[in-house]
């Protein structure tokens, strides 16, 4: 009989690494702090709730977090079966119903009976160096146990700040205003599935005054903000000049107004929420403003002139270990293989790449636990590649990174050659060959069980 396997934090991650584990047939201890203690951000004590985002980004064939998620599809990854039972319109976006997608997910892990659910706090890294330990606290990691892992790495603690947008009433929205149409008429479906607020130019200047003027929180956290490049607030795009936001998230390009077939100065997207359309997400909008003044400021959108708030935008400190200067390429700590590290407390960024770490630490515990050798993924796919960024890139002011093209190994002469014009079929061919690679690396190493 194994000793279980211990898997800490129960957001993305630690579900997908404890589900791996119990398909291998072995036993783990999913620990998960909430309820005892909570969270600046979470709201309720599910399984994998999502507190930013309900997009897990681009169904595009052909992009990287298409073939992520496709790479994961076809490892069976739990979460992304959670995914598709919750999933509503969004376009070319794979966006879920929060409340459904965490049901669907705690149902699955609460369901296993290998998975032993355990709430309490774990406020330190193991002392057994024979248990196989999976550390998936998330960007939200407590105080205590971030102390411990500090001190145990000898590294200084590392963190960025993160955002999340606000959501409004969908009733309160005024749809003689706003209008529903996706950017280029582009859903998977055909359907117009965001509702969009026209500003005009002189619209557009009153509101880039009114949030460059409005009130932050204060706070001595934010002294020195290190904020995350793809998750900045609305208030530090502004800043960067007068037309940053029109050409940011809002961004009016490919959006016409099906009334007039005319195209604002800049658009406001809001994002359906939940599976009944009952709430809606201000696409980009995440700010660290007071919650007055979000109130007043985002009400000078035309069509949100009496929005009723269900959740304020809010700004809160995300934890990363320095990955390049820690980890192998399997996820262990190199100075104590018997401890994996996964999700965004592993150094990457993004619902999809914490689920994706998961289950290569899943994976790779189980291997370990029965007394195999854990795996690198290959480079050609996007778990591989991922990897050989986190674990290979300079530890020197080390960021988070989300799956990108940019990852990947370089297109070889050939395949530049034949392609040289031809980007989006280019790399159309990289994820075949990803794909192709992924299933010869599974066929070579069989599921450990």
């Amino acid at each position: 009989m194994h000793e279980p396997v211990h898997v800490v934090g129960a957001g993305l991650a630690g579900p997908e690494a404890a589900m791996q584990l119990a398909s291998a047939g072995l036993a783990c201890v999913l620990h998960e702090m909430r309820p005892v203690a909570r969270t600046p951000a979470h709201q309720t004590d599910l399984i994998g709730e999502l507190v930013c985002s309900n997009s897990l980004k681009t169904e595009t064939p052909g992009s990287a977090p298409w073939l992520l998620k496709e790479e994961l599809r076809r490892m069976g990854s739990a979460c992304m079966q959670a995914a598709a039972e919750a999933r509503i319109p969004g376009g070319t976006a794979l966006t879920v119903d929060r409340g459904q997608f965490a049901a669907a997910v705690t149902d699955m892990v609460e369901a296993e009976p290998l998975i032993n659910v355990r709430r309490g706090e774990v406020t330190g890294l193991p002392d057994d160096p024979m248990q196989v330990w999976i550390i998936a606290t998330g960007p939200l990691t407590s105080d205590s146990l971030a102390a411990s892992i500090a001190s145990q790495t000898g590294q200084d603690r590392l963190f960025f700040y993160d955002a999340i947008s606000p959501i409004v009433d969908a009733e309160s929205v005024d749809m003689t205003v706003a209008y529903c149409a996706s950017r280029y008429g582009n859903s998977l479906d055909g359907s117009a599935d965001y509702v969009n607020c026209p500003l005009s130019r002189e619209q557009y200047e009153r509101f880039v005054e009114a949030l460059l003027g409005a009130s932050q929180h204060q706070s001595h956290d934010f002294d020195n903000p290190n904020y995350f490049e793809g998750c900045l607030p609305i208030e530090e795009i502004a800043k960067r000049g007068p037309h940053t936001l029109r050409f940011g998230p809002m961004r009016p390009v490919g959006l016409r107004d099906p009334r007039t077939g005319q195209s604002a100065y800049a658009v406001v997207q809001l994002r359906q929420e939940d599976a009944r359309s009952g709430s809606y997400n201000l696409v980009g909008f995440q700010n660290h403003l007071k919650y007055g003044e979000q109130r007043r400021v985002l009400r000078m959108i035309p069509g949100l002139e009496r929005a009723e708030f269900l959740r304020y935008g809010q700004i809160h400190r995300n934890t990363y270990i320095n990955a390049p200067a820690l980890l192998r390429r399997t996820l262990q700590w190199r100075q104590r293989p018997n401890i994996f590290f996964a999700g965004q407390i592993s150094g990457v960024e993004g619902y999809v790449e914490s689920i994706a770490t998961g289950l290569m630490a899943g994976r790779n515990a189980a291997r370990l636990a029965l007394g195999l050798e854990p795996l690198a993924w290959p480079d050609e796919t996007a778990h591989g590649s991922l990897c050989r960024y986190i674990c290979g890139a300079s530890p020197r002011g080390y960021q988070p990174a989300n799956i990108t093209f940019d990852l990947l190994p370089r297109p070889s002469p050939e395949l530049l050659r034949r392609f040289r014009r031809r980007k989006r079929e280019r790399r159309m061919r990289q994820c075949q060959l990803g794909l192709a690679a992924l299933e010869r690396f599974l066929n070579a190493h069989p599921r450990a069980a």
